[in-house]
């Protein structure tokens, strides 16, 4: 059996290659192809022997695309460059940001799988769905041209919708490839969620009784982010953090951060079940870029955050303080992306760099799973 030929579109730092390895598909990267030079350099550090292509899908002659004879085109973000071929890839995979579903792109996208005799199934999924603790919706499409057996449900039909607000029995099933006759329709009330939840202070919901209300959260996110750690179907962050030791020092929060972001960072401890999408803005900007980890467990955040805006200077640094909170470094984030221990980066990569390149990265695990749907 010849080995399933596949061309790597928008490559980055290899999650899609990463992805088709574990998914233990029989199956050569062709050809890798992207412009970032610096997502190129931790490509051929980890992919040594895949020819990588460092230009755009424009460039790409047709004769160059039909020299490759490749069977399946992994990408992200989309792009349709398989309707310029004579043979036509008989698998496609395409990866991309929670909101691609509603776009105008995305509706050519379907015009030209449809015109070309693909069927495909889209899907939201989060980490969250396969036990990770981190929330990171994104939108998936996988198709298979007609002419061979293809199980999906009609076109266009958006199965899986917001993991972290879905059953988890039936997510489970969906992505372990039992998509059959499940479907389901999007809420009103759904469409305004997602992984991060944002301060709504226009809340009227009433406290639970003896309920503490710190930061600038609302009710409905304290009583989100309990539920998630009561859910003993996610593992424990701390099953993908490093060993506490000195070079850590370097991801602690600074002074200036802490009293300036402190009611806006979202907090958790090695045994929470949950956090945020981390971006490419990660160590360089605090808001909204990523949670960041509580290193002294025993002590209560409600006991630090009640009245310290009361409080002077000094004194709120100094409590914020006794959190020792820092950021989790890119080998962690890595881990909760499902890059194997042996997925590195050159030396010459810095630290913010790594947090850029993890942040437009995707989550190996989901991908792995869907590739292996779209081959059964």
């Amino acid at each position: 059996m010849a080995a399933l030929r596949v061309l790597e579109l928008y490559s980055g730092i290899g999650g899609m290659h990463q992805a088709l390895r574990e998914s233990c598909t029989y199956a050569e990267v062709v050809a890798a192809v992207d412009v970032n030079t610096l997502a190129n350099d931790v490509y051929k550090y980890n992919f040594p022997s895949t020819p990588l292509w460092a230009k755009t899908i424009e460039g790409i002659t047709l004769k160059e695309f039909d020299r490759l004879s490749f069977d399946m085109i992994l990408m992200s973000p989309p792009c349709q460059p398989f309707t310029r071929l004579q043979k036509l890839p008989k698998y496609l995979l395409l990866e991309n940001v929670k909101g691609f579903e509603s776009s105008s792109a995305r509706s050519e996208l379907l015009k030209t799988l449809a015109t070309c005799g693909f069927k495909y199934q889209e899907f939201l999924l989060s980490p969250t769905c396969l036990g990770i603790p981190n929330s990171r919706l994104r939108y998936f499409l996988i198709a298979k041209l007609h002419q061979e057996p293809f199980s999906f449900q009609a076109p266009g039909q958006i199965l899986t919708r917001f993991p972290d607000q879905y059953p988890e029995d039936l997510l489970k099933e969906k992505v372990a490839g039992k998509v059959g006759e499940i479907s389901s329709s999007l809420s009103s009330e759904e469409k305004n969620l997602g992984p991060n939840i944002g301060p709504d202070c226009s809340s009227k919901k009433s406290l639970p009784k003896g309920a503490f209300l710190f930061k600038l959260e609302t009710v409905e996110e304290m009583e989100r982010k309990h539920n998630q750690d009561s859910d003993s179907s996610i593992q424990m962050l701390k099953d993908f953090l490093e060993e506490e030791n000195e070079e850590m020092s370097q991801y602690f929060l600074p002074p200036k951060s802490l009293l300036r972001y402190a009611f806006l960072l979202d907090i958790v401890k090695p045994t929470c079940r949950r956090s945020t999408c981390f971006t490419k803005g990660y160590g360089h900007y605090v808001e909204g870029t990523g949670s960041v980890l509580q290193t002294a467990v025993d002590v209560q955040l409600e006991s630090v955050f009640k009245h310290i805006d009361e409080l002077p200077e000094e004194e709120k640094l100094m409590k914020l303080s006794t959190l020792k909170l820092r950021y989790f470094t890119p080998r962690e984030i890595a881990n909760l992306h499902g890059f194997p221990s042996e997925f590195g980066f050159p030396e010459k990569v810095t630290v913010k760099q790594c947090y850029r390149l993890l942040g437009n990265s995707l989550n190996v695990h989901v991908v792995a799973k869907l590739i292996s749907i779209l081959l059964e």
